[in-house]
């Protein structure tokens, strides 16, 4: 077996974190890095030393401010976010449901922000959360405008079910993200959950490439979903001019 390199072992420590294990002990985190526990803490050390993780008054370690600190200098991450907010708001005073904002980074989609709805349908999401990309309203909103080889290759993968409606058949994946680029919205239905259901609508950056989705997440009987398809479009539309981007001019 190849041993890690010394930067391979730091990010193992830090990738012990998720959001399932956002508070972990030296022992945990030796176990999940696969690393030695000596290793470990000397790691560890270095890693809490810069301010990368931080050890609380019982000895357990979390991801420490220094990593917030640096995820801000993202474009991807809280540059977008401060642009998006104030449509975000817009759209959930309009809505007052759960409002969501996320970028694709890989086979995955990952939440950037989110606006809860007081008494909105419950969603398995926060922010930082990721899902696989033909699961979710935004998944499908990002998936369906990436590059015809990227989704093949995503179709030839196997598809996580997490509902008996999660699309795990590649041809009807194939024909929902045809659907989502002719209507220009994604409308995702118990994939994740039983009882819930989302509209989504890209978000483009300068020169027209997709960046981002923005989606509005309702029950799964809501009646109102054609009235909402506009305002995530408006939503989307709004975000996306903010970022630069200039829709052709029409023909006549």
């Amino acid at each position: 077996m190849t041993s890690l390199s010394a930067p391979d072992r730091l990010l193992a420590v830090l990738a012990a974190f998720d959001h399932d294990h956002p508070a972990l002990s030296l022992t945990d985190i030796s176990r999940r890095a696969g690393l030695s526990l000596t290793t470990a803490h000397r790691l560890v050390g270095a890693l809490s030393d810069w301010g990368a993780l931080e050890r609380d008054a019982d000895g357990i370690y979390h991801v420490g401010l220094r990593l917030w600190e640096l995820a801000a200098l993202s474009p991807r991450g809280l540059a977008l976010r401060q642009i998006a907010l104030p449509y975000l708001e817009d759209l959930y005073e309009a809505t007052h449901e759960n409002v969501q904002l996320a970028v694709r980074d890989g086979f995955e989609v990952v939440y950037i922000e989110w606006i809860s709805g007081r008494s909105a349908v419950g969603v398995k999401i926060q922010v930082g959360a990721r899902w696989p990309l033909h699961a979710t309203g935004v998944g499908l909103a990002l998936l369906a405008h990436c590059e015809p080889a990227f989704q093949e290759a995503y179709c030839g993968r196997p598809l996580a079910a997490f509902t008996p409606h999660t699309l795990t058949d590649p041809a009807d994946l194939r024909r929902a993200l045809a659907e989502v680029r002719r209507f220009g919205v994604a409308v995702s239905v118990r994939q994740i959950t039983e009882d819930a259901l989302s509209v989504a609508a890209p978000v483009r950056g300068p020169g027209g490439p997709v960046a981002a989705a923005v989606s509005v997440v309702v029950p799964e009987h809501d009646t109102h979903t054609p009235a909402l398809i506009p305002a995530v479009r408006l939503a989307a539309r709004g975000i996306s001019r903010a970022l630069g981007w200039q829709p052709e001019p029409s023909g006549g």
